[in-house]
């Protein structure tokens, strides 16, 4: 069974051919490529792993985040069908709650998407 809202916080990594690459936050020009953003998140996915998913994740999203929620660690708010972009959504739905994604590629950049409700 799908449900019809779900709740995640994600931790987003731009690239240079990101659809918008700036940190609006931190107010730089994103300037990694595709494969170096692969590979930083990569290595935040295991620190993640390494050191505790739920203790660490707002943490490390408003630490390294490059989207605006980081400011909330990484917290999307609940969200439905059609409201994320396909790439996304199809793995936001099919986590578990306190499941953490493998890398995400979007338009947006690079995720890490954590379910949390």
């Amino acid at each position: 069974m799908n449900p019809e809202k779900i709740r995640c916080s994600h931790i987003l990594l731009k690239h240079n051919k990101s659809r918008n690459p700036k940190d609006r936050v931190r107010n730089k020009v994103i300037t990694r490529t595709p494969e170096e953003a692969m590979k930083n998140i990569i290595e935040i996915r295991e620190e993640l792993v390494k050191n505790g998913v739920e203790d660490n994740f707002a943490n490390m999203a408003y630490n390294f985040s490059e989207c605006s929620s980081c400011q909330n660690g990484g917290d999307l708010g609940e969200f439905g069908h059609g409201d994320m972009v396909p790439e996304f959504e199809k793995v936001a739905f099919s986590l578990k709650v306190g499941e953490l994604s493998q890398p995400v590629s979007t338009e947006s950049g690079i995720h890490l998407i954590l379910r949390t409700g």
